[in-house]
């Protein structure tokens, strides 16, 4: 028997998020070099580079790779042969994990767990709980396999149960399709097929956590009808136009992974979950042997790749620019934007609404007339910054408040 103690648990869980935060893994970084380099739209390229030099840029300051700091997502195998130190459940050990992860001071990852989904809504200020998916195994170790998941991407999940002699790789493009860029591209695409419902969900939340290798798959070639279906929808998906953060060009997919179970006769449940370009996971097992290190990559990981701004791109004050000026402006233009802009997202447009509806004056005098809002959710700043990482998140949440901000609001 295998003593595991409770403090190697949470040091662990610990350390593991704050890495993944920061690091994207190296499979990932050779994925988007690999789209950049065969990249023939201009857009496109740009987007995959600025990818590439916000990775290293996070990777070198060891801060957030993106505001959205995830919901914390667990998958631990507990071997038969091993005893976990008394005191706390499992489940208390890994979200005292995570809240130590989140809360600490010298990098806060931003905590976006609301308790009372369906009543009030109120912040857990410390991102737990997790969520969190056991299984008993043979052996003396405990295995985890963690991701912490950003809500844009999660919000574009899929299912659906299909006739058994459907198409199922049709079914997925029609639907990544009507996804268009709103969960982040490039990422990876998780399929789950059969067994029930909520297993094939599982299945395809648990193929995101495995490497990229849709290359050597090419290379070799299809084995069985899963990699075919992976091959058939990586070709398909990235002839969608799509492309890196919506722009279109060759990329939308880096890779997709599909997982299978048996299942009813009668059924053929099928679902697709998206990783963003944020894709953050990492995994480590604990033999009693102390907690697992996580050292930090070289940073030649990454691929000499700059970005610069277009000798022709148009500067911009958001201070003084008039509807005129922005009446010339077309898809494609690039901008270089200075002055105030405001930050606000689904919640605070509500608020406004609310406000205007009841006739009362806006916080602190505030006046929108004529000004831009970036939706995005910051991370905290520590030490000199600013302003925390601040990356853009959904738009499609705010389109319902969009006709009374700008009529209402005068944005």
């Amino acid at each position: 028997m295998r003593l595991i103690r409770q403090v190697d648990i949470i040091d662990s869980i610990r350390d593991a998020l704050q890495y993944i935060s920061c690091y994207h893994s190296k499979d990932f970084i050779d994925a988007i070099a690999q789209a950049w380099k065969r990249e023939q739209s201009k857009p496109a390229r740009d987007a995959l580079a600025q990818i590439i030099v916000n990775s290293r840029l996070s990777a070198q300051q060891h801060r957030p790779i993106c505001q959205d700091t995830g919901i914390v997502v667990v998958f631990v195998k507990i071997g038969m042969q091993t005893q976990i130190e008394a005191g706390k459940s499992l489940e208390e050990l890994i979200n005292e994990g995570v809240r130590q992860a989140y809360t600490l001071p010298g990098n806060t990852l931003r905590a976006s767990i609301l308790s009372d989904p369906a009543g009030n809504r109120q912040n857990t200020r410390d991102n737990t709980p997790a969520v969190i998916h056991y299984e008993v195994v043979e052996g003396n170790k405990l295995e985890f396999r963690i991701a912490a998941k950003g809500g844009g991407s999660e919000n574009k999940a899929r299912f659906t149960c299909l006739n058994p002699g459907a198409d199922i790789a049709k079914w997925i493009i029609s639907q990544v399709n009507e996804l268009g860029a709103g969960w982040c591209p490039p990422g990876i695409l998780g399929v789950g097929i059969g067994g029930t419902p909520e297993k094939a969900m599982l299945l395809a939340k648990e193929s995101l956590l495995k490497p990229i290798d849709i290359q050597q798959l090419q290379q070799r070639g299809a084995k069985n009808a899963r990699e075919q279906l992976r091959l058939r929808l990586y070709e398909q998906i990235n002839q969608l136009g799509i492309g890196a953060q919506g722009l279109g060009g060759l990329t939308t997919v880096l890779d997709v992974k599909v997982l299978d179970y048996p299942t009813h006769a009668a059924s053929l449940p099928v679902a697709i979950i998206p990783n963003c370009a944020a894709t953050r996971h990492v995994h480590f097992s604990l033999d009693g042997h102390g907690a697992c290190l996580f050292d930090p990559p070289d940073l030649n990981s990454w691929p000499d790749i700059s970005w610069h701004p277009a000798t022709n791109a148009t500067r911009v004050n958001l201070d003084t620019i008039n509807k005129d000026e922005i009446k010339n402006f077309r898809v494609g233009k690039q901008l270089l934007l200075s002055g105030k802009i405001y930050t606000a997202r689904d919640a605070a447009h509500r608020r406004l609404q609310q406000l205007c509806a009841e006739n009362k004056p806006l916080p602190n005098g505030l006046n929108l007339q004529n000004r831009f809002i970036y939706y995005v959710g910051p991370v905290d700043a520590v030490r000199d910054e600013v302003v925390g990482p601040a990356g853009p998140t959904t738009a499609t949440r705010m389109d319902p408040y969009t006709e009374f901000m700008l009529s209402d609001m005068g944005i």
